[in-house]
């Protein structure tokens, strides 16, 4: 049975004891307990005397990451998924995915039911039921409700080695349509040959499946790629469980790829993500998590990084001849707002510690919240989620991978880590990595603090629950805020680094573990521990003078029974807020509405949040209104009259206000092909008017022709006449000779009008003075001609006799003379 199906329906088998104290018998049949049980006994989570079972309730989205195999081969596996959890112990509509390597180790939608059990310390045991299987995972509660677990089936140093958290899901954001605005992405993993990649960027969500403004880098084995996408969209196909696909389309170094994902909604903010491709050795299987991206007004800038941030980083180093040996690193990163940074880290590199302190740095922020990150001879890419909030990868050949978190601004002592934390071991990235889930209570004394409490212990020889821990720590606040040292008693012992990121968040790298992993420690749902401000942010953070924004405030962690009384201001009219917002009871935010007034310029308002000595503020612009759209206001024609085919008018359109942006198309139209007009007339953005040309053609009588234009809803029209060119008149009559003999010889006249003649000719009359010389009644000229001839005849004369030639038309006479001589 554990050759069948254990890589595939017993994804999360646990090995762990199900009684106080048990041993190999104790185990379930599918727990696969081949061999000796390596663990010692100890006291595990299930079957608790005081019952806090109702500290799980709800609908929850979870992910898991995680290593199958042997000491000497093994391959990456990855789980996203999601149940509901009644608070009495039950769990109900689960379904889970998988990847993995082999042919067998993908499963879709896989529906599963289960039971749970949750102690006094907050740690707790589940059962997972298959058909015809079962499954258990142990687990550690948190103040928000959330769940860090961990899962293996490693006996004999075979199985599975994995960790994971589960979040509270918002089933109101199981559809397409709330997942809308900027999110940032990351993701890593391996392939089938245990290389390590990592991907990360951003796009923006239209809420209709499609996927633009898309950017990200890939770190393909140790090198930066751009990835420059050419299509991305995503689906909700399950509105049920918040199942959803994603695609991603695109090149990098020249090379088309396209990645496909399976993802469960968290919320409309977060979606926990792994890759559905088949793993191969061009194909790794990347984990991950889509988070929305806060833009500030104008797009990221070097500014939005600008303070402290916890950086935690796990990756795969060479050593020696040795590859795939798990590294891990933590770290305080410093910048300016400017682009100078410096970083202090603490890595567990190749079993061996390594500190570094104010490495100087350089970094660059573009608007779409891309940085690049410059340390030394290391070059490294980050994707800003909000201001001092990353998504980080370092592109050498360990593919370091994580994430960094703004660091609260306080200097950091003992007292500041106090109370009760959950505690796990995040992304291990190899077989050999001891994961852990517990709960712990630290004590905040000075200048030595003791932290106590119960871990549960997977390693490739065994599982080892109920496992006592103790340990001493210190914290300083310079030369490094928040770093300090833990010294840790029990067991084997151990010394690990600490990097504060605020009273109620830390992680921790080991420094003698040969197999590390960052350690993430939270406060658990018993923490007592003092709760800050943690953010504000404004949706949207760019309105129009009259609207409104939405503003959030989150605390560092559940707020007391008495609820948290959040205090708001504002430092312009622009823009109003409540005096105070109510956190609920056991809630860790709260939304208030954030109004506007009418702006006649472009305003900056910071907003501003108090609440347990810590104070934020978000700036939100408020715009003026845009004017009103112009209509038409008037169509003018110059000129009015025009002889068709000889002239044309010029017709102007004016807008009742400047065009808009992109410019404004009026619409023209006649009614009439005696005058024609272009189909449109195109106003300049800006502009208030724009000319067009009337052209006309020849018309036999006067025509009266309608010009119209269209634009927002308004038509005008004017009207064009356009008349009959006017008749010619005779503009001069000459004859050739001027003198001839009478009865000898004749002269030829020519008519010429003053302009074509027009259709159907022109008649013109003649006449003579005398009989000494005789014409005809009259010569035409035909349409289109200006001229025409006609023969002049003489009768002999006794005497010289000056005769007078004259041609009419049109009212017009033009005369000449002809001699007629002996």
């Amino acid at each position: 049975m554990r050759e069948l199906n254990v890589r595939l329906i017993m994804c999360f088998a646990l090995l762990f004891a199900t009684t106080s104290g048990a041993g190999c018998a104790s185990q379930t049949p599918a727990a696969v307990c081949s061999g000796p049980c390596a663990s010692p006994p100890g006291q595990g989570p299930t079957n608790p005397t005081v019952n806090n079972d109702a500290e799980l309730n709800g609908n929850y989205a979870f992910t898991f990451s995680g290593t199958t195999g042997n000491g000497s081969v093994s391959s990456f596996f990855g789980t996203v998924g999601r149940f509901t959890a009644d608070g009495a112990g039950n769990l109900t509509n689960g379904e889970l995915e998988t990847n993995g390597v082999g042919a067998r180790a993908a499963l879709v939608a896989q529906a599963f039911t289960g039971t749970y059990s949750i102690g006094a310390d907050n740690r707790g045991v589940m059962t997972l039921n298959f058909s015809g299987s079962s499954a258990k995972l142990a687990f550690a509660m948190l103040a928000n409700g959330n769940v860090q677990f961990i899962e293996f089936d490693a006996v004999g140093g075979s199985g599975m080695i994995g960790s994971g958290t589960m979040e509270k899901a918002d089933t109101t954001a199981y559809s397409r349509s709330r997942i809308i605005g900027d999110y940032a992405f990351g993701a890593a993993g391996f392939d089938t040959a245990n290389n390590r990649a990592a991907i990360e960027g951003r796009f923006t969500s239209n809420g209709t499946g499609v996927l633009t403004n898309a950017a990200g880098d890939v770190d393909g084995y140790g090198t930066d790629y751009a990835m420059n996408f050419t299509a991305a969209n995503y689906a909700v196909s399950n509105a049920a469980t918040g199942r959803g696909t994603m695609s991603l389309a695109f090149t990098f170094g020249g090379t088309p790829d396209t990645l496909n994902f399976v993802f469960y909604v968290v919320n409309s903010e977060k979606l926990f993500v792994m890759e559905s491709d088949p793993v191969t050795t061009a194909t790794p299987l990347l984990n991950g998590a889509v988070v929305r991206q806060q833009i500030p007004a104008g797009g990221f800038t070097n500014a939005s990084l600008n303070g402290n941030l916890v950086i935690s980083l796990t990756g795969h180093s060479a050593c020696g001849t040795v590859s795939g040996v798990p590294k891990a690193v933590a770290g305080l990163l410093t910048t300016n707002g400017s682009g100078a940074l410096s970083l202090t880290y603490d890595e567990n590199f190749c079993s061996a510690p390594n500190s570094v302190t104010g490495a100087p740095g350089t970094y660059s922020v573009a608007s779409n919240g891309r940085a690049s990150i410059t340390i030394g001879g290391y070059n490294l890419v980050a994707y800003l989620m909000n201001v001092n909030q990353i998504f980080l990868f370092v592109s050498d050949v360990n593919v370091l991978f994580g994430v960094g978190e703004p660091q609260t601004a306080v200097s950091f002592t003992n007292t500041s880590l106090k109370g009760a934390y959950a505690g796990f071991a995040t992304n291990p990235v190899g077989f050999g990595v001891t994961v852990l889930s517990g709960e712990f209570a630290a004590d905040g004394a000075s200048p030595t603090g003791t932290m106590t409490g119960t871990e549960d212990i997977g390693a490739s020889n065994g599982p080892n629950p109920g496992v006592a821990f103790k340990a001493t720590y210190s914290i300083s606040p310079s030369p490094t805020n928040g770093r300090g040292m833990m010294t840790v008693t029990s067991g084997t012992g151990d010394n690990a680094v600490i990097y504060m990121i605020s009273p109620s968040k830390f992680v921790a790298v080991s420094m003698s573990d040969p197999n590390p992993a960052v350690l993430d420690f939270e406060l658990s749902s018993s923490a007592p521990a003092s709760v800050s401000l943690s953010s504000l942010i404004l949706n949207p953070s760019n309105v129009t003078g009259g609207n409104s924004s939405t503003g959030t405030v989150t605390l560092s962690g559940p707020a007391p029974a008495s609820g948290a009384q959040v205090a708001l201001s504002s430092n312009n009219g622009a823009a109003s807020v409540p005096s105070s917002v109510a956190v609920p009871s056991g809630a860790t935010s709260a939304t208030f509405v954030v109004s506007t007034s009418a702006v006649t310029a472009s305003t900056t308002v910071a907003i501003s949040a108090a609440y347990g000595g810590v104070t934020r503020s978000a700036s939100l612009t408020v715009t003026p209104a845009s004017p009103p759209a112009p209509s038409l206001s008037s169509l003018t024609l110059n000129a009015t009259s025009v002889i068709g085919n000889v002239q044309s008018s010029t017709g102007t359109v004016t807008l009742s206000g400047p065009a808009p942006a992109g410019g404004a198309q009026v619409a023209l139209s006649s009614n009439n092909g005696a005058a024609s007009v272009p189909s449109s007339v195109a106003v300049p953005a800006g502009a208030t008017s724009a000319t067009f040309p009337a052209k006309t053609t020849a018309v036999a009588t006067q025509t009266t022709v309608t010009i119209s234009a269209v634009y927002g809803g308004v038509s005008i029209s004017a009207t064009l006449t356009v008349t009959p060119p006017p008749l010619p008149t005779v503009s001069s009559l000459t004859l050739n000779p001027t003198s001839v003999i009478g009865g000898l010889q004749t002269s030829t006249g020519t008519v010429t009008l003053s302009a074509p003649a027009p259709a159907g000719g022109a008649q013109v009359m003649l006449s003579s003075s005398n009989g000494a010389a005789g014409v005809a009644s009259s010569v035409f000229v035909p349409a289109g001609a200006t001229s025409a001839t006609f023969a002049v005849t003489t009768s002999v004369v006794l005497v010289s006799t000056s005769v007078t030639i004259s041609a009419s038309y049109n009212s017009m006479t033009q005369t000449a003379s002809l001699s007629v001589t002996l």
